[in-house]
């Protein structure tokens, strides 16, 4: 027998019969014991309001680059690391111009090909990555590695993309999104 100790002592109790052994959930509705029964859930589809699209293709789009430039960016980091450490090591101008151009055919090498078949929006996203990886933008690792002509002429090329090598990575700001995506990305690749 069900347990009718929670109904108020107001409304009537149910007369049983010797047949009713099935006990069903019960909702008191206008003063009166009903069988209540809780459906499971339905999902409603809607179209999507176009600033919503909007926002949404932007992410994609967004999430796409970084998932395509992030094996770069970390490779660049390393490589950037490697190389510094080197040079740390030696001591004449010849000797660092020497390793820096040798290190160069070898990164021309490898990675000509797959970064000539990125996006621009790829190479600004690129730029930023690498700016996380290192901590310096682009402008200044050009800079650094093959002198301030050879950067300018490059922060010009960009101008004209509508871009800049010197643009910042700000990870709680206007660089949120990316930082986000990154981390997804790292938790992938670690577990």
């Amino acid at each position: 027998m069900a347990d009718t100790s929670a109904i108020p002592d107001n409304i009537p109790r149910p007369e049983l019969g010797p047949n009713d052994t099935i006990p069903v959930p019960a909702k008191v509705y206008n003063g009166e014991l009903v069988p209540a029964h809780t459906e499971e859930y339905t999902w409603v589809h809607a179209p999507m309001p176009p600033a919503m699209r909007r926002r949404y293709e932007e992410w994609t789009r967004l999430r796409n680059a970084v998932y395509v430039c992030y094996p770069y960016a970390r490779k660049a980091g390393i490589i950037v690391n490697d190389i510094n450490s080197k040079l740390a090591l030696l001591n004449s101008d010849g000797d660092r111009k020497a390793y820096i151009q040798s290190r160069e055919k070898e990164l021309k090498k490898e990675f000509t090909a797959p970064l000539e078949q990125l996006s621009i929006y790829q190479g600004k996203i690129l730029m930023k990555l690498i700016n996380r990886q290192t901590g310096n933008n682009c402008y200044n690792i050009i800079k650094e590695y093959k002198g301030g002509f050879t950067a300018r002429f490059y922060q010009t090329v960009a101008f004209f993309f509508s871009s800049s090598l010197k643009q910042p990575y700000d990870p709680k700001g206007d660089d949120q999104a990316i930082e986000v995506i990154v981390e997804e990305v790292e938790r992938m690749y670690h577990g």
